[in-house]
């Protein structure tokens, strides 16, 4: 049998897994693809007819709700940027803090080190719901509720645990051979830690920074509760917005599809890394 013939007989056999797949793809957008016609709608063709009319009558599509939403005195700009001030310095954050915290649970040896991190492991297991009433007490102590800063250091707070047990791990499985010639040749700790951990673990940093960036992102609950309203995230103005709906999803609409923008892209400019950084760890 040529290998052509081969060739096309795999084909066939993938065939149909790709139009499982295909059709998993579209029923998936679906939602993505009604929220971003519904944006480009007003509110009585929205109210009077559903999303998928406008793909049979396309003069019903415009942008006047993107400018009424950038420059009709919108609350949405202003919380996209109090959304950037607390999901980037918090991405930035956990993945500083997590990445030095690792390279000692993996690579330094100090009394309790195990038990250290054994109590970082069980601090996966704890909701961040029982620590709401407490932390805002103390935030209202030290002047930090309502801002955002607080809102930051929260997210940080509650996302190590789980960025040093992902880095940890995957630092576990980096060549300690590296290491010891490159402290052979005299370099300290922190340049082997910049020079070669770093540069070998950035799969693990970078599906890290997509999971972290995310949920920060599409946060609601903590931001209801630390974040003051000219300190809210867009999340929590377009929860203000849906109390009434039908008059108001001119700006529902246009402002979501505006926030799922961003995650979009961050993930598909670290998607090459991502499944790799799935696997961190689990082959040494």
């Amino acid at each position: 049998m040529s290998s052509a013939v081969r060739r096309m007989i795999a084909a066939l056999s993938r065939g149909p897994v790709y139009v499982v797949m295909t059709a998993i793809a579209v029923f998936w957008l679906v939602p993505t693809i009604g929220l971003f016609v519904a944006s480009l709608r007003t509110s009585t063709e929205n109210n009077t007819s559903g999303w998928w009319k406008a793909l049979t009558s396309p003069s019903q599509l415009t942008l006047q709700n993107y400018r009424d939403l950038f420059h009709g005195g919108s609350k949405i700009p202003h919380s996209l940027v109090n959304t950037a001030m607390i999901a980037v310095p918090t991405t930035v954050l956990v993945l500083l803090i997590a990445a030095l915290a690792a390279y000692a649970f993996a690579y330094a040896r100090f009394p309790g080190r195990d038990v250290l991190f054994l109590l970082v492991v069980a601090l996966l297991v704890v909701p961040l719901q029982v620590a709401l009433i407490p932390i805002a007490s103390l935030y209202g102590h030290v002047g930090l509720f309502g801002r955002i800063s607080g809102v930051v250091l929260f997210h940080t707070a509650f996302g190590l645990p789980f960025a040093i047990f992902l880095l940890r791990n995957f630092f576990m499985g980096i060549p300690h051979e590296l290491l010891e010639a490159a402290r052979m040749e005299g370099a300290g700790e922190l340049r082997v830690f910049s020079t070669i951990v770093v540069p070998l673990a950035f799969p693990a940093l970078a599906a890290l920074a997509i999971f972290q960036f995310l949920w920060v992102w599409n946060d609601l609950l903590v931001a209801l509760v630390f974040a003051s309203p000219s300190a809210a995230p867009i999340t929590v103005v377009i929860r203000e917005q849906t109390r009434q709906f039908g008059s108001n999803i001119n700006v529902i609409a246009p402002g979501a599809f505006v926030s799922m923008i961003v995650p979009l892209i961050v993930f598909f400019a670290f998607q090459r890394y991502f499944v790799q950084g799935l696997l961190a760890g689990s082959q040494k």
